[in-house]
C-alpha cells in the first residue's frame, strides 16, 4: 500500500497538469458537440473559451473575487456575448455559420491584443493564482454530463434532434428553430467559458495566442473524432487528441507526422468517429 501511494505521489507531481487537461478538453468538446446536436456548425468556442478566461482570471487578479464568482462570471460573459452574436448570426447556415463564428473568433483575438491595459495584450495575464484542483474540473464534468444526459433526453432535446435531422420538417411540426438553436449556442458558450476559467486558474498564464484558431479546430476534432452520436464520444476524443502527442513523444521529429497519419486512419476508416452506438450493435449482433 505504501509503495502505491509513494508511486501515485510521484505521478500526480509529474501528471497532474495533464490529467485535469484532460477532464477541461472533454468540457471544451462537449460544448461544440451540443451545438453540433442541434444541426449547429459553429466555430466560436475556442473564443467564448477565451472570453471565460479572461473574464474569471481579471475578477480574481482585479477584484480579488472569490473563485466560485471568477467561475460564474466566466460562464456568464460568453453567454451573455454568445446571445448577443446568436440572434443574427444564427439566421445563417452550414459554411457561412461556420466562417462567420470564425470571423467573430479573430475579432475577439484582435479586442484582446489592442486592450492591453486591460488583458495585457500579446504579453497576455500572467500570475493568476492556481485555485483549479481536481476535484473542482471533476465537479464540473459530472455536473455538465448530467445536465447535458437530461436535456438530451427532454423535449427539448428531441427538439434538438428534430432540427439536426431536417429543419423543414421541424419547423412544420412547430419546433421554434431559432429559439433552439440560440439555446444551444448559449449554453455551449457557457460551458467553454467554465473550461476557459479552470484552464486559466490552472496554468497561470493565458495569451490571446491560445484562443485562436488552431484551437477552434482542436474543439472540434475531439468531437468529430470522438464521434457525435452521444455524450460519451466527445469525451473521448478529447482524451484520445490530449493523450496522443503525449504517447508519441518519443518519436521526436516524426512525432506530428505520425500524429496525423492516425488522425487521418480513424477519419478514414472510423467516419462515425471511435464511439459508434451503431457500430457496436452491428459486432455484437453479428457475433449472435
Amino acid at each position: 500500500m505504501d509503495a502505491f501511494l509513494l508511486w501515485f505521489d510521484e505521478f500526480w507531481a509529474v501528471y497532474s497538469n495533464l490529467v485535469l487537461t484532460l477532464g477541461i478538453n472533454a468540457l471544451l468538446a462537449l460544448s461544440i458537440w451540443l451545438t453540433l446536436a442541434c444541426g449547429v456548425l459553429a466555430l466560436a468556442n475556442a473564443a467564448f473559451m477565451g472570453i471565460g478566461a479572461y473574464a474569471g482570471a481579471l475578477a480574481t487578479l482585479n477584484y480579488d473575487s472569490p473563485f466560485a464568482l471568477s467561475i460564474g462570471v466566466a460562464m456568464v460573459a460568453p453567454s451573455l456575448v454568445a446571445l448577443a452574436i446568436g440572434l443574427p448570426v444564427l439566421r445563417l447556415g452550414g459554411v457561412y455559420l461556420a466562417m462567420a463564428t470564425l470571423g467573430f473568433g479573430e475579432v475577439v483575438r484582435v479586442v484582446i491584443l489592442n486592450t492591453e491595459s486591460i488583458t495585457g495584450g500579446a504579453l497576455g495575464l500572467n500570475g493568476i493564482p492556481q485555485y483549479t484542483q481536481w476535484w473542482h474540473v471533476l465537479l464540473a464534468l459530472v455536473i455538465v454530463i448530467f445536465v447535458l444526459a437530461r436535456l438530451h433526453r427532454s423535449k427539448t432535446g428531441r427538439a434538438f434532434e428534430a432540427i439536426k435531422v431536417d429543419e423543414t420538417a421541424a419547423s412544420l411540426m412547430g419546433v421554434d428553430l431559432r429559439a433552439n438553436k440560440l439555446l444551444a449556442f448559449v449554453l455551449g458558450a457557457a460551458i467553454a467559458g467554465l473550461a476557459g476559467a479552470l484552464n486559466a486558474h490552472l496554468t497561470f498564464f493565458i495569451g490571446p495566442q491560445e484562443y485562436g484558431f488552431d484551437r477552434g479546430v482542436e474543439i472540434l476534432t475531439m468531437a468529430i473524432l470522438g464521434g457525435v452520436t452521444s455524450i460519451i464520444g466527445p469525451i473521448i476524443g478529447a482524451v484520445f487528441l490530449t493523450l496522443l502527442p503525449e504517447l508519441l513523444r518519443g518519436l521526436a521529429d516524426f512525432r506530428l507526422i505520425v500524429n496525423g497519419f492516425i488522425l487521418v486512419a480513424v477519419v478514414l476508416f472510423l467516419p462515425n468517429g471511435l464511439w459508434d452506438p451503431a457500430r457496436f450493435r452491428r459486432w455484437f449482433g453479428s457475433g449472435r
